[in-house]
């Protein structure tokens, strides 16, 4: 310690710090500090998401009931509005432009049916899943948990909502004439296949959109081009017959074909194995995991970032 006179003033400087000179990552490990908000590793991240898979629940089920509450009919739009879509192509494509050729009206119905009703799963997944982030900022810079539960918890509303539509959906497929058989059962692994790919999506569009909120408005162009190239409205082996075989396989191997193809197969009488792609349970299986666990760690590796900025 030093003292220094001036002018009857006495200026006394302390003795340099023990800490003095060393960076910031020195620091806090010397005193065993760590960063507000950092990532987890993956094995104690999925664990922190499994003890809040209540609240996912939770949030799920409350979203879908709060997205109609102001409609005068509520929930009755969680299955007009499809059928409404459903109706609104089969006039246009099935009447019009005889997208149905090949199919008796009463298999092209319900494979359109089918069709519009699994794709606007998948649709409102990727919706949800691109504002997770971005469209919950106050609740994510608010509290601290996994972030994954924002997207997982809209692809999970996503799911009840279809399972509501699956009513209509059957009775259109037994008004058509395929009545239940033991084939029925394929639906619950298809969906279950579906849910693990949309929630995976949901997260890559998720990570994304956090960071480029504007892609909320480009996603419904891009979601509506996958649409046509998924033969929603019209078989593709049919339609592309002319076509080279290559862009067949192309669009039937894409994973909004594939779930639908296996959907309509388990549902629906007359659509026989002949129209699906070989190895198709296997390739339906492949999509789930390669979007399953890649998007949840393509998520989980930007989680420190999210609500900031």
């Amino acid at each position: 310690m030093s003292d220094t006179h001036q002018g009857g003033a006495v200026a006394t400087s302390a003795p340099p710090s023990v800490d003095e000179g060393l960076s910031s990552a020195a620091l806090a490990a010397k005193y065993g500090l760590s960063v507000s908000g950092a990532r987890p590793g993956l094995g104690e991240y999925v664990r922190e998401l499994w003890s809040r898979r209540h609240f996912i629940l939770a949030f799920s089920s409350a979203k879908l009931t709060a997205q109609y509450s102001q409609a005068k009919l509520g929930q009755v739009w969680q299955v007009a509005t499809p059928l409404l879509n459903a109706l609104v192509y089969y006039l246009i494509f099935g009447l019009i432009l005889d997208a149905g050729r090949g199919m008796s009206k009463g298999v092209y119905i319900p494979f359109l049916v089918t069709g519009i009703f699994v794709f606007t799963f998948t649709q409102s997944s990727v919706m949800a899943g691109v504002r997770a982030i971005s469209g919950n900022l106050g609740l994510v810079r608010a509290l601290h948990f996994p972030r994954a539960t924002l997207p997982i918890s809209f692809s999970l509303q996503q799911l009840q909502q279809l399972l509501y539509s699956m009513i209509v959906l059957v009775a259109v497929a037994i008004f058509f004439g395929s009545y239940p058989s033991l084939r029925w059962l394929l639906v619950i692994p298809a969906l279950a296949l579906q849910f693990v790919f949309n929630t995976g999506l949901a997260m890559i569009v998720a990570r994304m959109g956090a960071k480029t909120p504007d892609l909320a408005q480009l996603m419904p162009f891009i979601m509506r081009t996958w649409m046509y190239a998924s033969g929603v409205m019209f078989s593709i082996q049919t339609m592309l017959a002319d076509k080279p075989a290559w862009i067949s396989d192309i669009l039937m191997y894409n994973p909004a074909a594939v779930y639908m193809d296996l959907m309509r197969y388990a549902l629906i009488e007359g659509y026989s194995a002949h129209n699906l792609p070989d190895h198709v349970w296997i390739t339906a299986l492949a999509w789930a995991l390669l979007f399953g666990i890649g998007g949840f760690v393509y998520f989980w590796k930007a989680e420190e970032r999210y609500g900031r900025g």
